[in-house]
């Protein structure tokens, strides 16, 4: 919901110094490499409860994130990073929510719903993407996978994981709101591809 004006404000600045890292050859590979090994680097701190480290390295992964697609716009985006990037992602999303659970027993069976949510929508963002794509249709953005807005992009993920870090005490409640605001989104998806295929 969010991701498209948070995009604005930090895009010029990113553009910069992804600019300057591919003019040294800095590969959007390696960033993508790095920042996944940063954000398993999160998971094993939330899995050993120590909060700041994790939300430090969060951050960071997050921010690497960013990064190698702005590299990979530098010069000619590649499909196989677009893949690669998105299965790290969802390594550092699914592994950080798994070491809440471990981190806080408590919200075992809300982080257990968060991962089912979490299959669901990536299940209807995918599907709907394909066909997009199969019928050669202009809906979505333009990155290597066509994603459709909802509730819950990117830069609420980033927020619902700073609130497990801040606030892990609270982590039962914040998986649980998660989680719905996560439904909402396949049934966003969902009416979005009725709309557009039917």
């Amino acid at each position: 919901m969010l991701d498209t004006r948070v995009r604005a404000l930090y895009a010029p600045r990113m553009e910069r110094v992804a600019a300057r890292l591919a003019a040294r050859g800095v590969t959007p590979l390696t960033v993508t490499g790095v920042g996944l090994g940063v954000g398993v680097g999160a998971c094993v701190a939330a899995a050993l409860a120590l909060w700041p480290l994790a939300l430090v390295l969060w951050l960071a992964n997050r921010m690497l994130d960013g990064l190698d697609g702005a590299i990979a716009r530098q010069g000619e985006p590649s499909d196989l990073g677009g893949l690669l990037d998105f299965v790290a992602d969802f390594v550092v999303y699914g592994g950080f929510v798994f070491a809440v659970a471990i981190a806080e027993p408590d919200a075992r069976i809300a982080c257990s719903a968060l991962l089912v949510a979490y299959l669901l929508n990536n299940v209807a963002l995918l599907s709907f993407a394909s066909l997009v794509e199969k019928r050669q249709l202009a809906f979505g953005d333009e990155r290597s996978l066509r994603f459709t807005t909802a509730l819950t992009e990117g830069t609420e993920t980033v927020l619902a994981y700073t609130a497990f870090c801040l606030l892990p005490g609270s982590a039962e409640l914040i998986a649980w709101l998660f989680t719905a605001m996560v439904l909402v989104s396949v049934g966003q998806r969902l009416l979005q591809a009725r709309a557009v295929l039917s």
